[in-house]
């Protein structure tokens, strides 16, 4: 670490130390974004790689839309391009508003980066020891232990936060010095806050009692990811051999007989990889005890953002769906139907259907004959023998003429209606919600 090193030198090595690519600055007008950006925007070899700013609306204060105001123009008095880009922050999704706020920020970035775009944040040596110990409280491993890494893939670009090595002290002196107008946003002294506590409340006193503190949280922090870097290669092979990339699921019991250091990050990977955020510790040790669950049951362990279910023998991860109402019906004329879960019904190839079809969903008790079957069968039973994954079952259409179910999506068919699509020259195609 080198605390004497200024803003513009350590930008300066950042830049002749990295590859080329278009810089983009994660602009929320706050203290150490706008030290970040007024400091990369006096760099000539910044100017050449097309640097320009992105800023994140949130709506969540009344002043939000004069904070994104005053960062294009701050970013217009430096010649920098900025996006503003407002989003919607869900309230109702089961996670603290500092988390969601952070998740629909980042896929607000990973949407504004350009292919080969490094977005540039200001986050310093202070926030880091914040993150490790936020980690700490959390139960975290070393990777999580390890703290927010320099560079990580984000979108079609790369996330870079070049300031890891700086303290608060060198920005808020840079922006003094400078006389820089930064937007004051009064949830930053929220101590209600998990990491405004932490930074108002919890660091301080450490560091009346340990004044080396941050310098010991840091160490630690680097023999954590040094250690988890070790432990990548073991977890990223058994990976491969766990997971199915056909439908993006992994071997329940395999997974389970690894050793917890390989056995939690892998985990993580595979959620990061599809979107999905990871588990606490206690969630951990639910979906442990659900892979012993009985053949027949159907185990689905739930937390922010994500239902993670156990069926067949593997792991399946998703986002939380919309509820369906089971009483929903359509008449379809055989132009592209969409579905009440995002799905879509369409007939293949397109073309209009002599004879509409009402088009329902599950409500329990539902039987078919399919064409060339002796039997009528339950429609629960089918589903089972194909290996129709139960969360895609409630909105899989059930296609009616005249009152008789004649089509199960393009899965079953009864010989009535075989000969309907046969007359129309054309077959029901189903694709469920991604």
């Amino acid at each position: 670490m080198n605390n004497l090193r200024t803003l513009p030198d350590t930008l300066r090595h950042a830049l002749d130390s990295h590859p080329d690519g278009p810089l983009c600055v994660a602009f929320s007008g706050g203290p150490d974004s706008t030290a970040l950006l007024h400091a990369l925007a006096a760099l000539p070899q910044a100017r050449a790689r097309g640097l320009r700013a992105v800023h994140v609306d949130h709506g969540l204060h009344p002043a939000s839309g004069a904070w994104a105001a005053q960062a294009a123009a701050f970013c217009a008095s430096l010649d920098v391009r900025c996006e503003v880009r407002r989003v919607e922050v869900p309230r109702a999704a089961g996670e603290g508003l500092e988390a969601a706020a952070r998740h629909a920020r980042y896929a607000a970035f990973a949407g504004a980066l350009h292919p080969g775009e490094w977005l540039l944040l200001g986050h310093h040596r202070d926030d880091q020891a914040e993150t490790v110990l936020l980690k700490l409280l959390r139960g975290a491993g070393p990777q999580g232990l390890g703290g927010m890494r320099a560079v990580r893939p984000l979108g079609r670009g790369q996330l870079w936060r070049p300031l890891l090595a700086l303290p608060r002290t060198v920005l808020r002196n840079y922006i003094e010095a400078h006389a820089l107008p930064c937007i004051d946003d009064p949830s930053n002294q929220d101590t209600a806050l998990a990491r405004n506590h932490l930074r108002h409340d919890i660091l301080p006193r450490m560091r009346r009692h340990w004044p080396h503190a941050v310098d010991s949280i840091l160490h630690s922090a680097a023999l954590c990811r040094a250690a988890d870097e070790a432990l990548r290669a073991h977890w990223l092979e058994a990976f491969a051999a766990l997971h199915d990339s056909a439908s993006d699921s992994l071997d329940a019991q395999g997974w389970l007989a690894l050793d917890p250091a390989l056995r939690e990050p892998l985990l993580d990977h595979w959620l990061h990889a599809q979107g999905l955020p990871a588990p606490t510790t206690a969630q951990r040790r639910q979906i442990e005890r659900q892979c012993h669950a009985r053949p027949g049951q159907q185990p689905c362990v739930r937390w922010p953002g994500v239902e993670l279910h156990i069926w067949r023998g593997r792991l399946w991860a998703l986002a939380p769906r919309p509820p369906i109402d089971p009483h929903w019906q359509a008449c379809w004329r055989g132009a592209p139907l969409t579905l009440p879960d995002g799905g879509q019904l369409a007939l293949a190839p397109a073309g209009p259907l002599g004879t509409p079809f009402v088009v329902r969903l599950r409500r329990g008790g539902e039987r078919i004959r399919p064409a060339g079957d002796r039997h009528t069968r339950e429609l629960r039973d089918l589903f089972q023998q194909a290996g129709v994954p139960p969360w895609r079952r409630e909105a899989c259409p059930l296609l009616y003429a005249e009152g008789e179910l004649i089509a199960v999506a393009d899965l079953w068919r009864t010989a009535h209606g075989s000969a309907l699509f046969d007359a129309a020259g054309a077959q029901p195609r189903w694709m469920p919600a991604a």
